[in-house]
């Protein structure tokens, strides 16, 4: 598919301001991101097989570096303590790297343990709109719940956990705990999460699954941790997982071993799921999408296809009168949240083919 290799950044608009003081999500930070821009010098970061990571381990001169690192630690305290800076007092930074590839073109903070060596990570990144919306989004609809928080033009992420997509495809899925049909499952409802939430470009490398050893078996949990391209995209496709041939190896067992109908009972629960997340926080999400209502989130020529996409899927007309990606989302929201118990189909046909347009 034709998607947008570089999305423009989107300025949080006013509306989606106050909705961010009202839910606790902005909060005075110590170290802004054009601050952390005033590194000196840099060196790649390389993987374990030597592999370039598109990462750059930035170095400050020692005035600077002094206070980012201080700041850095107070942003922590913040993210996962409350501010409670005497509880994380034993913590250090271990490294700050830099991407150049992303969108957001990322800080990526590490976080030691200096009594265990224990680390952890989080991020700091420029604000865009776009992302904030796809962050509330899953954090209100998904079973994931999103850690993060904005500061004029700064946005602070939590580390999400998990093995990168595309690394979970070349080493994880050959190994003898590998369980087919759950991962199956999962993949067919995290491809419903992304379309009912208008998520795109979750190519392999935009997603991390999540393991849990179970009695018996392995469970999976497919977690987006890119989401700069939430409702800007001018095709439905580009919020299905299964159209990116990034994906194609998870897919193709997908094809192997789900019927059609096992595929829209796995779509149904999932659907049934995310309405009583969004009954129970209804107000909170009406609050969002109003104020997503005047927000630029892409160009007009992208929200008339879109619109065209979705009149055809919904069969209906509505969406021709929407200019505002906003509008499109709250509509598509409604529609999809309540379609009906899947039809029922006869024989035993395997799930051999998927849509090509």
């Amino acid at each position: 598919m034709d998607i947008s290799k570089k999305k423009p950044p989107f300025p949080i608009n006013q509306g989606l301001r106050k909705y961010l003081r009202k839910y606790g999500r902005e909060d005075s930070i110590a170290v802004a991101y054009e601050d952390m821009l005033r590194w000196n010098d840099s060196s790649p970061v390389y993987d374990a097989n030597g592999e370039n990571t598109y990462w750059e381990s930035v170095i400050y001169d020692m005035a600077t570096q002094e206070e980012i690192l201080k700041g850095l630690k107070e942003i922590y305290a913040e993210l996962k303590t409350g501010g409670d800076t005497e509880i994380i007092s034993h913590l250090t930074v271990g490294a700050i790297d830099y991407c150049l590839f992303a969108n957001s073109n990322p800080f990526r903070i590490k976080i030691v343990n200096k009594l265990n060596d224990h680390h952890d990570y989080f991020y700091i990144k420029r604000a865009d709109a776009s992302r904030v919306y796809g962050l509330e989004l899953e954090h209100i609809l998904s079973p994931n719940r999103m850690d993060y928080m904005v500061d004029g033009n700064t946005l602070v992420e939590a580390h999400i956990a998990g093995i990168p997509g595309d690394q979970f495809m070349d080493n994880y899925m050959d190994s003898p705990n590998f369980y087919p049909t759950g991962m199956a499952k999962e993949f067919v409802k995290f491809n419903e999460r992304c379309f009912v939430m208008l998520l795109g470009d979750m190519r392999s490398y935009n997603y991390v699954v999540a393991i849990t050893p179970d009695f018996d078996k392995e469970q999976y949990r497919v977690r987006p941790i890119d989401f700069d391209q939430t409702a800007y995209e001018g095709r439905q496709n580009h919020y299905k997982p299964q159209y990116y041939k990034e994906n194609n190896k998870i897919i193709d067992f997908c094809i192997q071993l789900l019927t059609p109908e096992t595929v829209e009972q796995y779509r149904y629960e999932e659907r049934t799921l995310m309405k009583r997340r969004y009954k129970l926080a209804l107000a909170r999400l009406n609050r969002l999408l109003d104020s997503m209502l005047y927000q630029e989130l892409s160009t007009p020529e992208k929200i008339a296809t879109l619109a065209a996409d979705l009149n055809i899927y919904h069969d209906t007309k509505r969406f021709s009168k929407y200019n505002h990606m906003g509008r499109i989302l709250k509509s598509h929201l409604a529609l999809m949240l309540g379609k009906p118990k899947p039809k029922k189909f006869s024989g035993k046909a395997n799930y051999k083919e998927r849509e090509r347009n």
